[in-house]
């Protein structure tokens, strides 16, 4: 189905903004639209948000259609919702992280994959893992890590997070990290972070050292994957839109948020590089259970 298929339909109290954006992103964000209307049973209204969007008659429209919740996708469509009437519900999703003050007011559905599924991976992977060591960008990713810390700690690893708010600080933690890691209990892991996963200078970096010294590398961007990490988490779009849509159809139903904050994706796929896996020595599964294999078959 495309976004073009969605119909303006007023009185169903529910609209999607989404990014007027090309492909890939395109289909993406068609698939998490097409997971709203399913968990919605077509009662959705779908707006494109371009350069030239007017908020105040994006705001009229709205009204007009009688539109009570809004799910915001990607950061246009977060944008545009915004600039809406103080009345109106917002749920936001497509993005990775948003600032605090915003995410502190409506639930946000983070692209980030929760890290309690990812360690959950790692260690059904790698069995030997004790110790995880990530670079982080603190104003993307501190929310993330301090997840993270918790999700470690109840599955019995140790996080190391060295924190890097620029690309000279982010190579520096990475060369201490390599001088001292130890393959047969330490694992890396990458983020979706545009200091601590650079990819001109870092992510090479990374990725060689990584393969030279046997050390499991796993990470939360599935392009990484392709590229020789062991490991990835990425989203189920569709399954996302369904779970905004139950967000939306909540708020409908109490006239306010049960829940506000950023919540980290679930609704995941599992990507896994085999090459990597056969040169760190590792059982995989029959395949199953994994979604995206590497090399491509």
């Amino acid at each position: 189905m495309t976004l073009a298929a969605f119909a303006l339909q007023p009185g169903h109290g529910i609209a999607v903004l989404y990014p007027e954006i090309g492909e890939p992103y395109r289909s993406v964000f068609a698939k998490i639209i097409e997971g709203v209307e399913e968990q919605a049973r077509g009662r959705v209204t779908s707006i494109a948000i371009g350069p030239g969007t007017n908020t105040q008659d994006l705001a009229a429209d709205l009204r007009r259609q009688e539109t009570r919740v809004v799910i915001a996708l990607g950061r246009n469509g977060l944008k545009a919702a915004s600039g809406l009437d103080r009345d109106m519900g917002v749920v936001a999703g497509g993005v990775l992280s948003v600032p605090e003050a915003e995410g502190r007011n409506i639930p946000v559905h983070s692209l980030a994959p929760d890290p309690a599924l990812l360690f959950a991976r790692l260690q059904a992977l790698v069995p030997n893992v004790r110790r995880v060591l990530v670079v982080y960008n603190p104003g993307q990713n501190g929310w993330l890590i301090r997840m993270a810390r918790e999700a470690a700690g109840a599955r019995g690893l140790e996080l190391v997070a060295y924190d890097a708010p620029d690309l000279r600080t982010a190579l520096k933690n990475y060369q201490d990290i390599f001088a001292a890691i130890d393959p047969k209990r330490d694992a890396l892991w990458l983020l979706q972070d545009s200091v601590a996963a650079e990819e001109t200078t870092v992510l090479p970096l990374v990725l060689q050292e990584t393969w030279s010294r046997n050390v499991a590398l796993f990470s939360s961007n599935v392009a990484h994957v392709r590229r020789g990490a062991l490991f990835a988490l990425y989203p189920n779009n569709a399954e996302i839109g369904r779970h905004l849509g139950s967000a939306a159809l909540a708020y409908l139903a109490a006239g306010s948020h049960a829940t506000r904050g950023v919540t980290p994706l679930r609704a995941v796929l599992l990507a896994v590089n085999i090459r990597t896996a056969g040169h760190l020595g590792l059982n995989l599964p029959a395949r199953q259970g994994i979604d995206l294999v590497f090399p491509e078959q």
